[in-house]
């Protein structure tokens, strides 16, 4: 049976009920009109003394939910930042390598690719994505080129990150280009990269959605190399530490080292942190002492 809807009074005196407290509760209204209750909910979980009758702990005080709600949202913008770099990365290295290597339109040539069912599953994608597109370029492609395909530098400017990552796993294991475009981005093993990938994919689409960031559980499972060309972090992280962010937050910046250096987003974190300092880093997976990791010295 649906619960009855709640105005904004009724969800205060809830919140009151259970235990919480507000430095000023004027200014509730304000948020809960703007920011919903079920969305703030999934940062005071963690702060419930008893997660079934939903009742807080002691000195629980709404700003201080407010506070991590502004974390987060600046966290993703960070995370965001260095996902842009990564996509733009992906895209530019897949269509100069294979382009050089196999011609403008190799991406529609089935023997590059490792499945061919993934390769015309990729295929009806690009097409209808093409079709769709409002960008102009493609738009003037079509009109001056009839149904000629675009080359490469036009028609994978349309796709997504998860269709480039994918792109990206399913060309064969044998191209060279695949292995050189896993070196540039600083790994030994193309396996990492594509792994990697599709990972930094699922954080895309939980920002772009401006889902819940911290103290998420990452489902995607991802490869760890044993080693890399520069220090990452002094140890392998076991699959229980990959379900929080702070690995593949590692794994970002450490591409984002290698594809755009002079970049400025372990500053941008750094700053972040102190301006939120009662922030709990240690449910993001932040292990003690993470500032002596190599990538974040």
């Amino acid at each position: 049976m649906a619960k009855p809807a709640k105005n904004v009074q009724e969800q205060i005196s809830l919140l009151q009920e259970r235990g919480m407290d507000f430095r000023s509760i004027a200014d509730a209204p304000h948020f809960l009109t703007n920011i919903s209750y079920y969305r703030l909910k999934g940062y005071w979980w963690e702060m419930q003394a008893d997660k079934v009758e939903h009742i807080f702990e002691d000195n629980t005080f709404f700003e201080d939910v407010i506070d991590l709600y502004n974390f987060d949202r600046n966290f993703r913008l960070i995370v965001f930042n260095a996902i842009e770099r990564i996509e733009i990365a992906i895209r530019t290295k897949l269509i100069y390598h294979l382009s050089l290597g196999h011609g403008p339109n190799w991406f529609i040539k089935q023997p590059i690719f490792e499945d061919p069912f993934h390769h015309a599953t990729f295929l009806s994608k690009l097409n209808k994505d093409m079709k769709y597109s409002s960008e102009e370029f493609m738009k003037k492609h079509f009109k001056n080129h009839g149904n000629e395909m675009p080359e490469s530098w036009k028609a994978l400017e349309v796709i997504t990150l998860g269709t480039l990552s994918k792109v990206y796993q399913n060309l064969n294991h044998q191209l060279p280009e695949k292995s050189i475009i896993a070196n540039e981005f600083g790994l030994n093993n193309q396996k990492y990269l594509a792994s990697w990938l599709l990972s930094v994919t699922y954080i895309r689409n939980i920002v772009a959605h401006h889902s819940r960031l911290w103290n998420r559980v990452i489902i995607n499972k991802y490869d760890w190399p044993k080693s890399t060309k520069e220090p990452l972090l002094s140890y392998e992280p076991n699959q229980h530490q990959r379900r929080k962010i702070f690995p593949l937050l590692s794994a970002m910046l450490y591409m984002n080292n290698k594809i755009s250096p002079g970049h400025h987003l372990k500053e941008e974190l750094f700053q972040l942190f102190n301006d939120f300092p009662n922030t709990p880093l240690y449910k993001m997976g932040f292990p003690k002492d993470w500032q002596k990791e190599p990538i974040w010295q």
